[in-house]
């Protein structure tokens, strides 16, 4: 399920060094400064601001970073010089992969992931030529526990999601993008924390890697991304293997 190789994803990133955390916080707060240029400093007047707000407190940037960061946006005057751009390609063996970058130079970006795809035995597809394997979605993943399956299930759908799984370890809560901030909002209040809660490319199918080479250069490619500072949020369909 699309949930189970997304929440893999997550576990993955909880297991990382504090270098790599100050990476993640570095790039929360490059997209939270961009969405205060445009949209404004109060994230009730801003509801990008107000999910990655979300998404920072998910990740577990303190609260005095966060305020820091719109401060320091709001106040500052310069031109906003990066922009949203979406690369699409495939990994080893067919395994679509999505990523989201927040570039001041397009043309740097744009070698940078040709290489890794190159490097990867994958290859950079053009625009459209991945994103249909995808479902763009809200996504809310909290952890299962303590907490019964029925009661988290009939407070989200009360709360106007779309769908609910649950793997045994979490419960993915699927929302239509637009209503993202309003299920969060209403799942907040009745006292739920998030592991993540933003949206997201969900894959309609997985792809399962057998041979170990594939496997090993699908890792490095994830890493790869991961490491680049433009880089924002990878997607995939790859059936990441089980780490027990």
């Amino acid at each position: 399920m699309s949930g189970h190789s997304k929440w893999n994803n997550i576990k993955r990133k909880k297991e990382k060094t504090d270098a790599a955390k100050a990476k993640i916080f570095t790039k929360i707060g490059r997209e939270i400064s961009v969405i205060v240029k445009a949209g404004g400093p109060n994230p009730q007047e801003n509801s990008k601001l107000k999910d990655a707000i979300a998404k920072a407190k998910a990740a577990n940037v303190p609260n005095d970073n966060i305020e820091r960061i719109i401060k320091k946006a709001a106040g500052d005057t310069s031109a906003n010089n990066y922009e949203e751009l979406i690369y699409e390609g495939y990994g080893p063996n067919g395994v679509a992969v999505v990523v989201e970058t927040l570039t001041d130079n397009r043309n740097r970006t744009a070698a940078e992931m040709r290489h890794y795809f190159d490097k990867c035995h994958g290859n950079l597809g053009q625009s459209g030529s991945v994103m249909f394997m995808f479902d763009r979605k809200g996504q809310i993943v909290i952890e299962a526990e303590g907490k019964e399956e029925d009661t988290v299930m009939e407070d989200a759908l009360e709360a106007g999601a779309e769908d609910f799984n649950f793997d045994g370890d979490i419960f993915e809560i699927t929302t239509d993008p637009n209503e993202l901030g309003a299920v969060r909002d209403a799942l907040e209040a009745k006292g739920y924390t998030f592991e993540s809660a933003e949206v997201a490319y969900i894959p309609q199918t997985m792809t399962t890697l057998e041979d170990e080479e594939d496997i090993k250069w699908m890792e490095r490619l994830i890493d790869m991304l991961e490491e680049n500072d433009d880089v924002q949020e990878i997607w995939h369909n790859w059936e990441m293997p089980d780490e027990e």
